[in-house]
């Protein structure tokens, strides 16, 4: 993984000559959240991590809905309008019991509405522990 990759705006996945509601206006919401789903994947792949659609695989419920992130555990939303908490809650009960050796799988909601950028909502004491690692990191470059 290239973790030290610039962190840059990569090209729009999904924007064509009528901007992206020409693109997926017109499709039903499951097909629009698999087409998110695949949209995140290969943006994170653009940034280096080897991700894919958690779903095309095992087709179970409670799943990733993309997989590839050691420690995090992502729900996929590409909607106009979220409820943040009630994407959260299912992150969280999906994540539930699911471990990775030494880390626990971190609910993380990705998330991007028509003309916007992707965003990420975690748990604030996940982001923190994420942070201090980061710092250790850069504590111990400056040695």
């Amino acid at each position: 993984m290239c973790h030290d990759m610039p962190l840059v705006q990569p090209p729009l996945l999904f924007q064509g000559g009528g901007g992206e509601r020409s693109i997926l206006g017109k499709i039903n919401s499951r097909n629009k959240g698999a087409a998110g789903e695949r949209e995140l994947a290969k943006l994170l792949g653009y940034y280096g991590y080897d991700t894919r659609r958690g779903q095309q695989f095992c087709g179970a419920n409670g799943d990733a809905d993309v997989v590839g992130l050691p420690g995090i555990h992502i729900e996929c939303k590409r909607v106009e309008r979220l409820n943040i908490y009630e994407a959260m809650e299912q992150a969280e009960r999906d994540s539930c019991g699911k471990e990775i050796p030494f880390h626990l799988n971190r609910p993380t909601v990705f998330h991007r509405k028509n003309n916007h950028p992707w965003l990420v909502t975690m748990r604030l004491e996940d982001w923190i522990e994420i942070y201090r690692e980061w710092e250790a990191g850069k504590a111990l470059e400056q040695e």
